[in-house]
């Protein structure tokens, strides 16, 4: 495909310069700077955990971890995965991995035994970090499920058919010999630093300078939003130069503590949230293992945080938290609300009543480190409630023909392409699906569609697999969705195409409504009809009690799709007069 080298100034393009240079250490290598100047500095305050960890305890603590994973046989670019819930010994392990070389494999603790193992052959894990449980997960129960042969005598090596790769486990536990349960090859946390005593200094800096900043240092699993996860492997420099970029456009100095309820398996966590914090020498609060929104607005007025990070669904959570007027949030300067489309009025509440005046909405994709674009953290709060922001300083964005691959004019709909420092190295052990993502050019193709305005911001129109065309008609189900929602009664909508005879595509809405509110489906579809084109007025409108997600927030309308395909089979078999037809989670009453 062509590239057009000198844009028109309508074409919807854009790269930014920036007088701050690109980074070129490793993610240690800047640590260390850091830590050299901000040693006493608080890094990570863990409020479940009464942990309050200073840079330099922090890079004390991550030698001893380095060394213990050294001794036991971690090599450079070997996978070391993390099982867990949001802890300072997550943030150990994730500067621990990097010091070494090692590839940290972040996996996401709402996983079932079935995908733990998918994930961890995917990723060829060798080591796993994990908690014994929580709440209702049995982490060391999975594992023992994957893996029988623990559970037998012998060698106290660890050997799993199921897992091939695996070699190590580690358990997270505050006593030293708990939580084990008699299983062969596992080994605590006090065991493995234990063993690191016999590793020197020397050795570990050795190693270090092995490491290069085009090293894979992470993988993270896209959102499976849209079908199984694939592993996305970035590198030093992909992570340190994204949170670098992020941090300075949020104004984040060593002075900043940032309040993060987002989970730390996440490139928003770990990324946006954890690495800015490390690259400027503020803190990082956990104010819960997982969110809690009367912990997390707890958590700003106790450590008087600056800035709060979230995805819509928990700003939404702490507005509606019964409790929140009692705390005090005028600590509160900025914070990034990212993650899953984010509802204007939403944007304009969080700035009003919670009082967070620089908030900034975030835009991008693990496969992109993962921030692309921010809004300006100043300025009306109508203007940064209408688009993501511009394009973070050192990448590029165009939006081009999802067809053709043409560059479209500004102000035109098409698929939002990236390149530059922050695209991914690829999809581990997928090259079918790497050159299907980045083409010859190194554009990574995001598969979300969008358009470009005069001033060079994006606006995020949905995803290019959920755009619905009916009649030869592109709908765009993002526009449907935010017309629902202005609807006095309407919390939640996810639009959605459903399969039609005669017109290809027709428009499905699943609506999700304020408590102890009733509104009939027929009233909805007129209310988008008033407001749109008729045609974007949705055909089927289902009201029900909850959505798909991840945990993340964002919502999985390919299994809304399995859903309404079984609906509609339901329906042709009752209308055939078939004894037997498929179930159906759609409330009954509710369906057009």
């Amino acid at each position: 495909m062509a590239i057009l080298r000198s844009p028109s100034p309508s074409a919807a393009y854009e790269h930014r310069g920036s007088d701050l240079q690109l980074l070129g250490a490793t993610l240690d290598a800047h640590l260390r700077e850091v830590v050299a100047r901000f040693p006493e500095r608080e890094a990570v305050v863990s409020i479940p955990q009464g942990a309050r960890v200073s840079y330099a305890e922090l890079d004390e603590r991550v030698q001893r971890l380095a060394a213990g994973l050294v001794a036991s046989g971690v090599e450079r670019g070997d996978r070391v995965g993390i099982w867990s819930t949001d802890n300072v010994e997550w943030v150990l392990v994730q500067c621990a991995a990097a010091r070494i070389g090692a590839v940290l494999v972040n996996v996401n603790p709402a996983y079932k035994a079935s995908e733990l193992e998918y994930a961890l052959r995917l990723a060829g894990v060798q080591t796993l970090f994990l908690i014994p449980s929580f709440r209702d997960s049995d982490y060391l129960g999975m594992v023992r499920e994957l893996c029988s042969e623990a559970r037998r005598g012998g060698s106290d090596s660890f050997a799993c058919e199921r897992l091939p790769d695996l070699r190590r486990v580690v358990v997270i536990a505050a006593e030293p010999q708990a939580d084990r349960r008699g299983l062969r090859g596992f080994r605590t946390w006090a065991q493995l630093v234990d063993a690191g005593r016999a590793v020197s200094a020397r050795a570990i800096a050795e190693r270090g300078r092995t490491v290069d900043p085009d090293d894979p240092a992470n993988i993270q699993f896209t959102s499976g939003t849209t079908g199984a996860p694939k592993a996305v492997v970035l590198t030093h420099h992909n992570l340190l130069n994204n949170a670098w970029f992020a941090a300075h456009a949020m104004g984040f100095t060593e002075r900043d503590r940032l309040c993060v309820p987002v989970p730390f398996y996440h490139c928003f966590g770990m990324v946006v949230s954890n690495l800015v914090c490390l690259t400027q020498g503020a803190a990082i609060v956990i104010p819960a293992p997982h969110f809690e929104p009367g912990a997390t607005l707890r958590a700003i007025q106790d450590e008087r945080c600056t800035a709060v990070h979230g995805v819509p669904t928990m700003f939404t959570a702490e507005l509606e938290c019964a409790e929140r007027e009692h705390y005090d949030l005028s600590s509160l300067r900025t914070g990034i609300m990212a993650g899953a489309p984010c509802p204007p009025e939403l944007v304009r509440r969080v700035v009003r009543e919670l009082g967070c005046r620089e908030l900034m909405i975030g835009y991008g994709q693990t496969e992109a480190s993962p921030i692309t674009h921010l809004t300006e953290r100043s300025g009306p709060v109508e203007e940064r409630a209408a688009s993501v922001g511009r394009n973070l300083p050192h990448q590029e964005v165009k939006v081009v023909d999802p067809h053709t691959g043409r560059i479209l004019e500004r102000g035109e709909v098409g698929e939002v392409c990236f390149r530059g420092y922050h695209v991914m190295r690829g999809y581990h052990g997928d090259e079918e699906a790497t050159k299907k993502a980045i083409d010859e050019a190194s554009w990574l193709h995001s598969g979300d569609l969008g358009s470009m305005r005069p001033d060079g911001s994006l606006c995020i129109t949905g995803r290019l697999k959920d755009m619905v065309i009916r009649g030869g008609e592109n709908l765009y189900p993002a526009e449907i969705e935010a017309l629902l929602r202005e609807h006095p009664a309407v919390r939640e909508a996810a639009v959605f195409g459903v399969p039609d005879e005669l017109m290809g595509e027709e428009l499905g809405a699943w609506v999700r409504l304020h408590e102890g509110v009733e509104v009939a489906p027929r009233d909805l579809r007129e209310f988008v009809s008033r407001r749109a084109a008729h045609f974007k007025a949705p055909r089927y409108v289902w009201l029900v009690s909850d959505f798909p997600m991840t945990v993340t927030g964002k919502v999985q309308k390919f299994r809304i799709r399995e859903e309404v395909e079984r609906w509609l089979a339901a329906r042709d078999a009752r209308a055939r007069g078939a004894d037997l037809a498929p179930r159906a989670r759609i409330p009954s009453g509710s369906e057009p």
